[in-house]
């Protein structure tokens, strides 16, 4: 079965054109019939004082009250009235006697007959107009007396008119000549209109107003739908359009379009970024608490019009390759720890092929008592399980590389201590890179040396009274220190002076400062007793009691001097 076509609805500009050719038409169309009726009455107004004036002129004529004074007023009045009707472009001059007998008329029949028309209000002294249909058909005519020499009696009449078809046809003359005019009109409008569509219609890619529709309920649900954030600025570096995933990302509220990108309150290097007019790849960037990926592409047309910004969250992501490179690490001190097993326990079945048991059983028994002792010494002094085993893993690392990694005595965390909020994640972020950087510092340096401390420690408010507790992670190394001029840029990101590697340096105390922020803590960095330098974070634990060991080793308020750069 075939159904009928149903025809696809026009185009948003193909109805626009037709409404607005249908909007001149009627226009036009009003207009030229207003003119019509308004020319017209303004014709026969225009037509009574035309054949008004050409009677009075008759009537005041001396030639015209000595003609009538003859025996014959038709003989000395007939050519006078034509050639005044012929001069003044009327239809008819009749000069009649006051009972209304013709003395002219254009028709000689028609002398000495009545006139056909009123004269009631000229005998009493008037001039009047009207619109009467006579011998010549309807016409707009005037009638006016004449008086004597003295102007005390009334000898005569006169009256003059203009046919109503003369007067019709002048009036369709010029409606003709309008309705030209309105064609014309309408005619450059409609061309003007097409023009404009046809322009419309590119930038609607031929589309009607119910798919537009669609496509901006697709388009709004996509903005508020994708994760990433997406944002364009105009050419003056202004907010066009920001999406929900922007505004996540960085962290700004409220209305925002319109606004300069320089005062959405963005760290430097971002807008910076966002209001550079080259292009930006894969560019990373840090906020107070996400780790961005950004990328900028100039909108232009033969001149530059915008930008358009996506922002890529990899917070997490940067969280997870810095825990791979701790497993890495972890991988290579497992391995050097499975080399030097296999040496061990080759000389311990060496002993014993030399029928020395006993002494192989010292041997293993020191090493095992060795291995033991670090696990307790860690384990005792940070029972938290995630800080424990980070630090377990660390310690192995650092042997390898030379630094003897110890937690020291005052430390102390039991489990389930730290709330929900203090995510796992987090603490390994943060004390993870605070020891890498620690030891890549130390590395190198006489009696390398890392020293971790983790403890609860009572915070007090401004008035000396108990706020609560709050987690205290320091870590100190026997490095060359930091350079007090750079105290406070070893945080930023990109900064190092240490030689970058394939994945670039100075992004790890920026990762460690971002997770501190999120939890409203503080980093400090200072000179340690021994030289080198100590990096304290202090982190509250909202609602928690305070844990036992006072009297840590406390952070000197002045940083140390020294060259190096901890922004690995």
């Amino acid at each position: 079965m075939r159904f009928p076509h149903i025809p696809r609805p026009r185009s948003l500009a193909g109805q626009l054109f037709g409404m607005q050719a249908v909007l001149i038409a009627v226009v036009v169309a009003g207009y030229a019939l207003f003119t019509y009726v308004s020319d017209r009455s303004q014709a026969e107004d225009a037509a009574g004082r035309q054949a008004t004036a050409v009677a009075r002129s008759v009537a005041d004529s001396p030639s015209v009250v000595a003609a009538i004074g003859t025996s014959d007023p038709t003989a000395h009045l007939e050519t006078y009235s034509l050639r005044v009707q012929r001069d003044t472009q009327v239809d008819f001059v009749t000069i009649m006697n006051p009972q209304g007998i013709r003395w002219t008329h254009p028709d000689k029949n028609q002398i000495g007959k009545k006139f056909l028309g009123h004269i009631g209000p000229a005998l009493k002294g008037d001039s009047f107009t009207e619109t009467y249909t006579g011998t010549l058909g309807a016409s707009v005519r005037a009638v006016t007396p004449i008086y004597n020499t003295g102007h005390t009696r009334i000898i005569g009449l006169v009256s003059a008119g203009i046919r109503v078809e003369a007067i019709t046809q002048r009036v369709q003359d010029q409606v003709t000549a309008l309705i030209g005019v309105a064609a014309g009109a309408l005619a450059l409008g409609a061309v003007g209109t097409y023009v404009i569509n046809a322009r419309l219609r590119r930038h609607t890619h031929n589309m009607n107003a119910t798919e537009l529709s669609h496509m901006h309920d697709y388009h709004q649900a996509a903005l508020h739908a994708v994760r990433e954030g997406l944002l364009m600025l105009d050419g003056q570096y202004r907010v066009a359009l920001m999406n929900d995933g922007g505004r996540e990302l960085l962290g700004v509220m409220g209305d925002v379009v319109g606004r300069s990108v320089a005062d959405l309150g963005l760290p430097a290097p971002l807008t910076g970024a966002l209001l550079s007019s080259e292009e930006r790849v894969d560019e990373v960037h840090l906020t107070a608490s996400r780790v961005l990926v950004v990328n900028t592409s100039p909108v232009s047309g033969g001149e530059r019009r915008g930008t358009v910004v996506t922002l890529r969250d990899v917070t997490e992501l940067q969280s997870l390759m810095g825990e791979l490179d701790s497993e890495r690490g972890f991988t290579q001190a497992l391995r050097s720890q499975a080399h030097e097993a296999a040496n061990r326990l080759h000389t311990v079945v060496s002993l014993i092929e030399l029928g020395r048991a006993e002494e192989a059983v010292d041997f293993a028994t020191a090493e095992l008592e060795l291995a033991q002792t670090l696990t307790d010494q860690v384990v005792s002094a940070v029972n938290e399980p995630v800080l424990a085993a980070l630090l377990l893993g660390k310690t192995a690392q650092s042997n390898e590389r030379g630094v003897e990694l110890v937690v020291s005595e005052d430390s102390g965390l039991d489990d389930g201590l730290l709330p929900d909020s203090l995510s796992a994640r987090d603490l390994v972020t943060i004390l993870g890179n605070l020891i890498d950087n620690a030891v890549d510092a130390a590395q190198g340096s006489l009696r390398a040396r890392v020293t971790v401390t983790a403890r609860t420690e009572a915070e007090a408010d401004a008035m000396g009274s108990s706020s609560g507790s709050a987690l205290v992670l320091r870590v100190a190394d026997t490095g060359t220190g930091v350079d007090p001029a750079h105290a406070e840029a070893v945080f930023q990101r990109g900064f190092s002076t240490k030689p970058a590697g394939p994945g670039g340096r100075g992004l790890g105390l920026a990762l460690v400062r971002q997770a501190v922020n999120r939890h409203e803590g503080t980093l400090t960095v200072a000179e340690a007793e021994g030289g080198g330098a100590v990096f304290e974070v202090r982190l509250p634990l909202w609602g928690t009691e305070t844990g036992s060991g006072e009297g840590a080793v406390g952070a000197s308020s002045s940083p140390g001097a020294g060259s190096r750069g901890e922004g690995s």
